[in-house]
């Protein structure tokens, strides 16, 4: 019999099981249980006809701790946080919301700003679960071995990243290729310093070696310390005469990771993942005004990546049995690491903090926002025509080569197009 079946079934007999005698319900009780199935108990229940009374007045349990303004309140802090993770966003809320607030973007209650502080990564995890999006496909491996010099670049791995002091960069490539790897187009250089998760970001017109030693110059010219290693990866954008002898010159330390071992370039690879494809994507970009355009979202997102998006690292990796168990420090902003580092000079010191000062996290991700929707719009979509914009030659849109004046006055600090008090570092 159907559930249903039975409730009529069991209908149709309790006027008969109500006026019955004693001993007459004790048989018609049996003769149910029989027809059913059912448990007496459970018959006796479908013959009382009860049925639990909805609560009345606040929900059984323990009261709600975190309303919907807690969790408003922790939607506005991710977003301006650039929504991260929850264990690397928790020990940064009060220092978000302290700046939030003195920049007129939040005005919370005194009790709903206690909550939000007091509220663990978990807690977090569970108010922002709403908001979350979902992660964008995989792209396409673009790396082409180098077989000159790999003899003279000596290798270094994952384990021996333990004694890195500020910078020391891994750095690799990404290609915005969209769906095929055919012709040209443009390409990101990512930098990480392994010791402060200090990121820098620059767009390349191709992977020559001559574009990508422009752009480590770039780098290296813009880094808050001096630039002491350059650790890559096996391609041959790499692994060429040109970056080993402008390493070589200026007293760089040059490594490179073993073949087909990602995980010796952790740093950069998390970045490129986390940063570049979460924000730029995997559309195929080829014009001079896509060039100009991403060059525009680096120089905003480094700033809101380098002081507002704080970084876990790992601080031991115990075995205990047959588990390994890993604990990891608190975590911190890289401007925050950088600081307290002690390798900073007293005068760029006091330069990071007025202009981290005079950051609004906020419209820091508007115009990141509003700059990569420009961006888009300069895509190269499948089934539609190329256009060059201003790039007639069809060669690389920066037209750039050497660590010349040229490269720098496009490629270095010069004033963002955004609003007052947006300086980079």
């Amino acid at each position: 019999m159907t559930r249903r079946s039975v409730v009529e079934y069991v209908a149709a007999q309790r006027e008969r099981y109500t006026r019955a005698s004693r001993p007459d319900k004790g048989r018609l009780l049996d003769e149910m249980v029989a027809v059913t199935g059912y448990h007496r108990k459970a018959v006796l229940r479908l013959l009382g006809g009860r049925r639990r009374a909805p609560p009345v007045g606040r929900r059984p349990g323990h009261p709600r701790v975190y309303g919907p303004e807690v969790a408003a309140a922790a939607q506005l802090v991710w977003e301006a946080a650039g929504q991260i993770g929850t264990k690397r966003l928790q020990p940064f809320v009060p220092e978000l919301v302290a700046r939030l607030r003195a920049c007129g973007e939040l005005a919370l209650e005194p009790a709903t700003e206690q909550r939000l502080g007091q509220a663990s990564a978990a807690t977090l995890e569970r108010l922002l679960a709403p908001a979350r999006r979902t992660v964008p496909p995989r792209g396409r491996a673009l790396t082409r071995a180098g077989t000159w010099l790999k003899q003279q670049i000596p290798i270094r791995t994952f384990a021996e990243w333990t004694d890195a002091q500020p910078g020391f960069l891994e750095v690799d490539l990404v290609g915005h290729c969209g769906e095929s790897t055919e012709g040209s187009y443009l390409y990101t250089l990512t930098a990480v310093d392994v010791a402060t998760g200090w990121v820098e970001l620059e767009a390349l017109g191709g992977r020559h070696q001559r574009r990508v030693r422009a752009a480590i110059h770039e780098v290296r010219r813009r880094l808050p310390v001096p630039l002491q290693g350059l650790d890559s990866d096996n391609g041959g954008e790499f692994i060429n005469h040109a970056l080993y002898t402008y390493c070589r010159e200026h007293r760089i330390t040059f490594t490179r990771s073993r073949p087909y071992k990602k995980n010796d370039s952790a740093h950069v690879e998390q970045k490129n993942g986390a940063v570049v494809r979460a924000l730029v994507g995997y559309d195929r970009y080829e014009s001079r005004a896509a060039w100009e355009q991403l060059q525009r979202v680096y120089r905003l997102v480094r700033l809101h990546t380098n002081c507002f998006q704080p970084v876990q690292k790992l601080a031991s990796k115990p075995r205990e049995g047959a588990k390994v168990r890993r604990r990891y420090e608190r975590a911190q902003t890289p401007y925050q690491r950088l600081g307290a580092s002690g390798r900073l000079t007293p005068a760029k010191e006091q330069e990071l903090a007025r202009r981290y000062a005079s950051l609004n996290p906020l419209r820091l991700r508007r115009e990141i926002d509003a700059a990569l929707e420009q961006l888009w719009r300069l895509a190269v979509r499948p089934g539609t025509t190329n256009t060059r914009t201003n790039n007639t030659s069809g060669d690389d849109p920066t037209q750039s080569g050497e660590p010349s004046a040229h490269t720098a006055s496009v490629t270095g600090d010069c004033e963002v197009p955004v609003a007052p008090g947006n300086h980079q570092f």
